[in-house]
């Protein structure tokens, strides 16, 4: 009875992307200081990409469509989430780069809204396990590091341990939103949605002391949406434009 005891203690002091995922899949849900979220972890090795158009030239749109072009190839998705700001047409709004190929150059420049809200930044996959990184828009401009998949959103949530100058505790401005954070070794990705509106200031808490990522990226809010197989769960809404997601099976 003491060790089981002395295991469910530690752990609580884990953070909650670090805990054991359910065999259903990645993603779990959980609370936080009240508030109700999902996340999904994914680790270095994992085949996490991002989608924007099809061969067409249109936007995929929703993850019916990324888990149609995957069943012909014999996989499916682990989970997906939307993955950056778009334009009324569905084509990002800053840096876009799938398989290799940029499709959409970064934007460094203050502007209106939560993509100008600056520092915003940007999460990049790397090569097939080298893991992944959120990286702030101007570093990243100066020097930009390898990224198989990248996207560009804000504004930044944590930033080299440190919420966001901007973001208030008290901000009455409560939305659904999702994000995402990196450990700080760069081997694990933390995808977040809330299931109740929250302000950025508590958002950002999340995976700064509970997640523990150093860095963390704003996704989205009014669009923010959720597939999770193995939790039943298949948010709906309007079209979106990138969408990240997990891939497993063999084509």
């Amino acid at each position: 009875m003491l060790r089981t005891a002395l295991i469910a203690a530690l752990l609580t002091l884990l953070p909650l992307g670090a805990r054991a995922a359910s065999p259903a899949g990645p993603c779990r849900d959980t609370s936080y200081q009240g508030r109700a979220y999902t996340i999904c972890a994914v680790q270095a090795g994992d085949d996490l990409r991002i989608w924007q158009n099809t061969p067409d030239g249109t936007p995929f749109g929703s993850f019916e469509r990324v888990g149609a072009m995957l069943g012909a190839e014999g996989k499916q998705l682990a989970f997906a989430m939307n993955a950056g700001m778009f334009h009324p047409d569905r084509q990002p709004v800053g840096l876009t780069v799938i398989d290799g190929k940029q499709i959409h150059g970064i934007v460094t420049s203050a502007g209106p809204g939560n993509f100008g809200m600056l520092p915003n930044g940007v999460f990049c996959i790397k090569a097939p396990g080298q893991g992944f990184a959120v990286i702030e828009s101007r570093a990243f401009a100066s020097s930009a590091p390898a990224c198989r998949y990248a996207t560009q959103s804000g504004p930044m949530l944590v930033i080299d341990g440190a919420l966001h100058p901007r973001f208030m505790k008290d901000s009455p401005s409560l939305h659904i939103r999702n994000g995402v954070g990196v450990s700080a070794d760069g081997k694990t990705a933390y995808f977040a949605i809330s299931d109740q509106p929250v302000s950025f200031h508590d958002f950002a808490t999340l995976f700064r002391d509970d997640l523990r990522t150093p860095n963390a990226l704003y996704l989205d809010g009014s669009v923010s949406r959720l597939y999770a197989p193995g939790l039943g769960r298949e948010d709906a809404g309007l079209p979106i434009g990138p969408i990240v997601g997990m891939v497993i099976g063999r084509g």
